[in-house]
C-alpha cells in the first residue's frame, strides 16, 4: 500500500503514533475527505472485495465506496500505520424494528488498551472511536453508547440518542472475520430488488459544521443541527454538484 498517498487522500501528510489520538484523527479525515457513495452499484458496474482495486478506486480514482470497500480500505492503513484492526460483521436495524443477515454490515474493532469500533462505512455515524464498555460518546452527529448482547457470542449492540430514547443502530459480534466472509452479502446488496442500495443513489459526507449529501434531485446540506435541501433541475447541475462537493468526476463514474 502506498501509505503517503492514502493519507493525502484524507488530508494528512503524518501522523503520530498508534495511538488513540492518532486512530480518532486519522478516522474524522476519513469520514470528511471520503464520501459514502454507492453510485457503481446504480452503473451496474461490479464491486469486488480486491483490496489493489478498492485501494485504487478510492485513493487513485478519488472516489467513495459503501461499507465493505471504506471499512476495509481504513482497516488496511490502519494495519499499515502500527494498528491492530479486525474486520467485524454488524446487522443493520430496518424501519421495521428488526435486523438484517449476518455480514449485512462491515464494521472494525481497533485495539489499544481497550477495544474500540470505528466505522467509516455508515454514513451519518459516529465521528470519534466508541468505546465498548457502555460509555456515552459525544460528536456533532449525536451521542452513542455501546452495550454487550448477552444472547450472542462476543455480541454487542450500538445506539444513537434520539429525541425520545437511544435507538439501536447496528449489532456486531467482535469476532473476527475475513474479507471475503462479506463476499455473498456484498453481492447481495448490490444485485438484490431488495437492497436498499439499489432503490436510491446517495453521495454523502461528513463536513466539519455537519454533513453534505447528494441525490438524484436533491443536494442536502446540514450544519450545527440545521438541515437545507436544495433542488436539482438537471443532470447537468447534479454532475456539477458531485465535482464540486465530492471531488467525483462524473464523466469517470457514468
Amino acid at each position: 500500500m502506498d501509505v503517503k498517498a492514502y493519507l493525502s487522500r484524507i488530508g494528512l501528510g503524518f501522523v503520530g503514533e498508534p495511538d488513540l489520538d492518532t486512530l480518532s484523527l486519522l478516522m474524522e479525515q476519513h469520514l470528511i475527505h471520503v464520501p459514502f457513495e454507492n453510485l457503481d452499484i446504480h452503473c451496474n458496474r461490479p464491486i469486488r472485495l480486491h483490496p489493489g482495486t478498492i485501494f485504487d478506486k478510492i485513493v487513485n480514482q478519488r472516489r467513495g465506496g459503501f461499507c465493505y470497500e471504506l471499512n476495509s480500505a481504513f482497516a488496511a492503513l490502519l494495519r499499515h500505520l502500527g494498528f491492530t484492526v479486525s474486520l467485524v460483521s454488524g446487522r443493520v436495524r430496518s424501519a421495521s424494528g428488526g435486523f438484517g443477515p449476518e455480514y449485512d454490515h462491515m464494521a472494525l474493532i481497533v485495539h489499544l488498551d481497550e477495544s474500540w469500533l470505528v466505522d467509516v462505512g455508515f454514513g451519518d455515524f459516529a465521528r470519534q472511536p466508541l468505546p465498548l464498555n457502555g460509555e456515552r460518546r459525544k460528536d456533532i452527529s449525536g451521542w452513542y453508547r455501546i452495550h454487550p448482547l448477552p444472547d450472542i457470542e462476543n455480541g454487542y449492540i450500538v445506539k444513537k440518542k434520539g429525541e425520545w430514547r437511544w435507538v439501536p443502530e447496528y449489532r456486531f459480534s467482535t469476532i473476527p472475520r475475513r474479507l471475503r466472509d462479506f463476499s455473498v452479502m456484498c453481492q447481495h446488496q448490490q444485485t438484490s430488488p431488495t437492497s436498499v442500495f439499489r432503490q436510491k443513489w446517495i453521495v454523502t459526507r461528513a463536513t466539519p459544521s455537519g454533513r453534505i449529501s447528494l441525490s438524484e434531485d436533491h443536494l442536502t446540506l446540514t450544519a450545527h443541527g440545521k438541515k437545507e435541501k436544495i433542488p436539482i433541475h438537471s443532470t447537468e447541475e447534479r454532475n456539477r454538484l458531485l465535482l464540486e462537493h465530492f471531488g467525483i468526476d462524473p464523466g469517470k463514474v457514468f
